[in-house]
């Protein structure tokens, strides 16, 4: 009997360890494993067997983690001060390398992104950073992928999301752009009036070129003023007109 327990509580206690051993991960998992202390193999996904005592596992998640990096305060190299937040996208390449040369990969790259995001923003002006957004998520994600290729993490994208200014700023930002707004009209209506004078140019050298053009010109203008109703007009008559009149008149008279 005491035989028949031995047996059955040594089954029982084999079956435990068995099972015990038996990990299952999922496609997106992998698991790095320790024997006696030492890294041994990275293994996944699917079914794997660990040996009891001598071996730990580490499980590591392969799926694109989403950062969302707190508002930091950035002076630009012009003397502003903002507040910029940003997000990023990031994976693990390399488990053995994530969970050995970090401590806490997570945690190491939240604060990495934190401190990179202040150094890049603070190298450029605040016109940069409201218009050149797309070339500093650029920069900023060089920067950090290759700090943390050591670390086995991949950094797939960096997206500067809000940046914000103070109300004074704001204030002044808008007066500049109304200013601008003003010096290029002012630039548009000069341009037109000298397009304009050199038309008339044109213009004044053609009918002082040709007199019978200037006297239909003449003509034309006098007949746009008599069709205001609305006003009394004197106008001077050229001598020329007037000498032509007269001279109608005078072959008119009947001789003695």
């Amino acid at each position: 009997m005491i035989m028949n327990f031995g047996f059955g509580g040594l089954l029982i206690l084999v079956l435990f360890l068995l099972f015990s051993s038996l990990r299952i991960l999922r496609e997106y998992e992998r698991a790095v494993i320790f024997q006696l202390g030492r890294f041994w193999a990275v293994k996944g996904p699917g079914l794997i067997l660990l040996i009891p005592v001598l071996q730990q596992m580490v499980r590591v998640d392969l799926r694109t983690i989403v950062l969302d990096v707190p508002t930091q305060d950035v002076i630009s190299r012009d003397n502003v001060s903002v507040k910029v937040n940003a997000v990023i996208y990031f994976r693990v390449v390399a488990p053995e390398k994530a969970i050995i040369q970090v401590a806490n990969f997570f945690e190491a790259t939240s604060q990495l992104a934190q401190t990179t995001l202040r150094a890049v923003l603070g190298k450029h002006e605040l016109d940069d950073m409201l218009a050149e957004r797309e070339r500093l998520n650029v920069d900023i994600q060089q920067v950090l992928d290759a700090q943390t290729d050591a670390w086995g993490i991949k950094v797939a994208n960096v997206e500067i999301k809000h940046v914000d200014l103070d109300e004074s700023m704001i204030r002044a930002i808008a007066r500049q752009a109304e200013a601008e707004r003003e010096r290029r009209a002012k630039v548009i209506h000069a341009e037109g009036e000298l397009q304009a004078s050199e038309k008339l140019m044109q213009a004044a050298n053609v009918l002082a070129r040709q007199s019978g053009a200037m006297q239909l010109r003449y003509l034309q203008t006098l007949s746009n003023i008599a069709g205001d109703k609305a006003s009394t007009i004197v106008f001077p008559v050229p001598v020329d007109i007037l000498s032509a009149i007269s001279e109608v008149a005078r072959k008119s008279e009947p001789r003695a």
